[in-house]
Parts: structure tokens; sequence; C-alpha cells
């Protein structure tokens, strides 16, 4: 089988691994899969992940999608690391508010604000 090509972008800002979307749509699920387990990766290899997922130029999420970032979100905290959603599109953002899950991720307008939300 044929290596799946990266559907995201990695940063690391100080001690923070930032992930971007390379697609507008997270429909896919084969793509999400791919998202999930390249966010799986970086999640293992770090002792304690400090993640920041940046929904910049995302339009469109599907219900699987929001199933991974919870598992992403229970991984993240299994490791005692800290997640945080930015630059979240505000039709995305009401999927959030309807579902709770704005209850249960930490979601910030931008991605320094994000940054900055980070405790050592």
């Amino acid at each position: 089988m044929p290596p799946t090509e990266s559907r995201i972008r990695v940063k690391r800002v100080d001690s923070v691994t930032q992930v971007e979307f390379l697609d507008r749509n997270i429909l896919d699920e084969a793509n999400i899969q791919v998202i999930g387990q390249e966010i799986e990766q970086l999640i293992q290899s770090e002792p304690n992940p400090r993640l920041l997922i940046s929904f910049s130029g995302v339009e469109h999420l599907s219900s699987a999608a929001l199933g991974t970032l919870i598992q992403v979100n229970n991984h993240v905290r299994n490791r005692n690391g800290q997640l945080r959603l930015a630059n979240i599109d505000p039709q995305i953002y009401e999927v959030f508010v309807i579902t709770r899950l704005n209850k249960l991720f930490s979601i910030h307008g931008t991605a320094d604000e994000a940054l900055k939300s980070f405790t050592k």
C-alpha cells in the first residue's frame, strides 16, 4: 500500500506542537482516519504533549471528525498533556455549542490566544 499523503501541517512553537489542517472540508472518512493517526503519533512522541489544533481555513467538519477530536482529547489527557483548539469558523463553533463540545475543549479565538493559555 503506498504511503498516504499528510493531511496536516505541523510546526513547533516553543514547547507546543501546532497542527493546521490542509483541507478546507474535513469530511472524508479515510482522510479523518489519516489525520487521527498523524495526531496520535504527535501525542505519543511527547511525555506531556502540549497540542494546539488550529481550524484556520476549515469550512466543514463531519461528525466523524468530531469523534476523532474527542479521542485526541482523551489521549492527550491520558498523557497529562494539554489540548487547545483555535480559529474555529463561527458555523463550526455552533456545532460545538449544540453538541456541548465547547464545554469539553479549551477553545480560543486565535492561535496566539491559545498559545498564551498553556500552563507550564
